[in-house]
Order: C-alpha cells, then structure tokens, then sequence
C-alpha cells in the first residue's frame, strides 16, 4: 500500500505539472492578445517555477534504491577543533533542519550532545517524508568550513570539520536480527530543556552493538523504556544501512571518505571569508551565496550528487553486463 500511494502520488503530480504549463501557456497567449505585458511576465515567471520542478521531478524519478522512499536518520559530529568545529557542528544540523522544512518533512531530534561553550558535540535528528532517505544520502560525509571566527579575538581566520551520517528508517517488514548479547546498554540523565524530569533521572539510553561498533543514544521521551524502543529502532535503521552500503559501492565510496573527520576527506567546502562560495568536491557544483546554502538551499548539490551516483551504479552494470 505504501508503494502503491508512492507510485499514485508521482503520477499525480506529472498530471499536475502538465495542467499548470497548459493553463499558463494559454493565460499567456490570452494576455498577448490583450497587450497585458503585466501578466505575460507573470505567465513567463510561473513558466520558469514550473521548468525547476520538472528538473526535480525528474531527477527523483532516480531514486529507486532499495530504501529511497523511507524515512531516515540524520546524524551531524564535530571534528577535531572544539568550540569552533561544534559551532559548525550546529550550524550543519540547522541547515538540514531548514532544508527539510522547505520541502514538507516533519523534523524530530532524537539526540543532542551540547558543546563546553557552544555548539553540538554530536546531534540525531529523525526526517520524516517521501523520499527523505534517497535525497539525503547524498550529503554523507565530511563538510569543511572557511570563516573568520566569531569566537576567536583577534579574528583569524579558521577551518572547521563537521561529519554527517545517514541512514534509513526501516519498518517491520524488514527482519533485522540482534543478539542481546551483542549489546551493551547505558542510562544517562537527558541534556537540555524539559522541566523538572531533566537532569534528575537516567530515562536516557545509549546502546552500543559490539561487533560492529556501533553506537546509538535518545532522550525524548521521559520513559526510558520507550527511549531505549526508540534507540533499538536507530540500531536496527544503522545496521540495516550498514548491508546496504556492503551492496552498493557508491554508498561504499562515501563510507570510506568517512574515515576521519578532517583535511583529504571533505565533500563540500563552505567559504565564508575571505571570499563567498560553497563547493561540492565530488560534483563540481559551486554557489557564490553561502547564507542561502546555509538556510537549506541544497537542491542543487542533491541532484547533481544524485545524477552522479545513478550514472555510476548504471556504468557498472553496463560494464558486467559486456
């Protein structure tokens, strides 16, 4: 049912797309007739909004990997560098909170470790929405920023080193098996915000699977039994992700660039000073508007890391297949 109501709702929305070009281009050609220049330039504006959700239409026609249409987690670390790469760290977690609000996805952070002065440490957030996972898995890597710091007095310019990880939602018809025995599992009092209960009982939980090393944690809720279902359904999701990575040699590739938090192993680089621009290391993609890019203007570097990791997988395929 789920991938039915995926299937109907892209259908829709190329019948729709269709309506709204012949529509404006018969409001147009009525406003030619009249002389209305007003109107025409307005029927040419819509034209051109129309022509850009084409172009995203068409490359989320792409996303057909195995989870693409499922939720997903998105978890944002600090590199080496303290206050300031915890800044950045934050900044980060606020740009795909922004992006994901432009395009209709319901955002909930399910983790967040404060930095010493400022900043996030380490944050999870969970993006709920069609496609969420197969548009984000495209940002999975180390981002470096340029800028004069706002925290060091003499303001020096400083280079900062954040990492984002991603990985989907999955639901129960995926079995995912755990031996209990494989984990190790920590109580915590809940950071931040949130009343009384905060910071007086342990309702946090953090759960390590040692075989693989990897770790989980949540805090929003004020039961830890239902925190501890919430982080055993954040394993089962990085698991999950972990076979698919194993599958896919672009997800593979991004795993390795993963490797350290730092110089060498960057996808995109943010320049704030002492010019403006925001590269994508693996596409090429430049915009000279860091503030935009910053309050989630992503789309472009998206598709292009999308388009790129498509064209990849279908090369290799032509490839065995010769």
């Amino acid at each position: 049912m789920r991938e039915r109501t995926q299937l109907a709702g892209q259908v829709e929305g190329v019948q729709k797309l269709e309506a709204d070009v012949a529509d404006t281009l018969e409001l147009i050609e009525l406003a030619e007739m009249e002389g209305d220049e007003a109107m025409v330039a307005d029927g040419l504006a819509t034209l051109r909004n129309l022509a850009e959700e084409a172009k995203r239409r068409e490359i989320e026609s792409l996303l057909s990997g195995e989870a693409d249409a499922n939720d997903c987690y998105l978890e944002v670390n600090s590199g080496a560098g303290g206050t300031e790469a915890q800044d950045w760290a934050e900044m980060l977690l606020r740009m795909y909170s922004r992006w994901s609000e432009q395009h209709g996805y319901k955002i909930t952070l399910m983790e967040a470790s404060e930095g010493e002065q400022a900043g996030l440490k380490s944050a999870t957030m969970q993006v709920t929405g069609p496609n969420a996972y197969g548009w984000l898995k495209t940002e999975a890597g180390v981002h470096r920023l340029v800028r004069i710091s706002p925290f060091d007095a003499a303001a020096r310019r400083q280079t900062s080193f954040a990492s984002v990880w991603v990985y989907p939602v999955v639901d129960d018809s995926i079995e995912i098996e755990i031996n209990e025995a494989d984990l190790k599992v920590d109580t915590f009092r809940a950071s931040g915000a949130g009343g009384q209960h905060v910071n007086k009982t342990e309702s946090a939980i953090r759960i390590t699977h040692v075989p693989s090393g990897i770790i989980v944690a949540c805090q929003t809720d004020r039961s830890q039994h239902r925190n501890r279902a919430t982080a055993m359904g954040m394993l089962k999701a990085r698991l999950y992700e972990a076979e698919l990575q194993k599958r896919e040699a672009a997800a593979a590739q991004t795993e390795a660039a993963k490797t350290d938090i730092g110089w060498g192993h960057q996808i995109r680089s943010y320049v704030l000073a002492p010019y403006q621009l925001v590269k994508d290391l693996r596409t090429g993609v430049e915009k000279g508007n860091p503030d935009a890019v910053l309050d989630g203007a992503l789309d472009e570097f998206m598709a292009a890391s999308l388009a790129q990791r498509v064209g990849a997988t279908r090369s290799e395929a032509s490839a065995t297949a010769q």
